[in-house]
């Protein structure tokens, strides 16, 4: 299993990567440096990025070389990017844009405790080894989860999320996220039902 996570993170790395430059390197597309504030960085080219991240993003997924690896993932809704937005604007502080949509893509793996405390180990290695931006063990208000960040060393692409779970703590980790977004319950609450149906009926192991 442990390989199939490394390989899983290179592949994501690579696919950002890959996608970031399609995208921004055409000259099709204005570069807007998102280590900036929200003040300096209009709504719609990410409402835009969002969109095109939505259409494209299965055709580089199904050339990686993930076929053999359970995982779920999703292109965060325009609705919970322009929340998201409203609440740090009405901050004190400024935050750097790439600190907060650090998500619009975001993949997930549930594993074992054994299998997290060995992704543990080797995160700091594959850090240095991949160029990722960052990782943390995010341990609050009853959500535990490691979550691993892909930037690519430049403020112009918009990270992207892996989030690694324990098993142990599926069920409340659905419940905290269902709770946090209850405002888009038609499509969150089907969407984490599903999750969690298939998962105990054992169609992603």
């Amino acid at each position: 299993m442990l390989e199939k996570v490394e390989r899983l993170i290179s592949e994501i790395n690579r696919i950002h990567l890959e996608y970031s430059k399609d995208y921004f390197e055409t000259g099709k597309v204005e570069k807007v440096n998102l280590k900036h504030t929200f003040t300096k960085v209009p709504i719609q080219p990410i409402r835009a990025y969002r969109l095109n991240l939505h259409e494209a993003i299965n055709d580089y997924l199904m050339r990686a070389d993930v076929k053999d690896i359970a995982y779920f993932y999703r292109v965060k809704t325009s609705e919970s990017i322009l929340d998201k937005i409203e609440r740090f604007k009405e901050r004190r502080e400024g935050y750097p844009v790439n600190s907060i949509l650090n998500d619009i893509f975001g993949a997930r793996m549930i594993l074992t405790s054994e299998e997290i405390a060995e992704v543990m180990e080797r995160l700091d290695d594959w850090q240095v080894q991949y160029g990722l931006k960052n990782w943390y063990l995010r341990d609050m208000d009853g959500y535990v989860g490691i979550h691993i960040y892909f930037k690519n060393k430049s403020n112009f692409y918009y990270p992207w999320e892996l989030q690694l779970w324990d098993e142990n703590d599926l069920e409340g980790n659905i419940a905290i996220h269902i709770k946090y977004m209850r405002k888009f319950v038609g499509y969150v609450e089907v969407n984490f039902y599903l999750f969690k149906t298939m998962w105990k009926k054992g169609m992603f192991s």
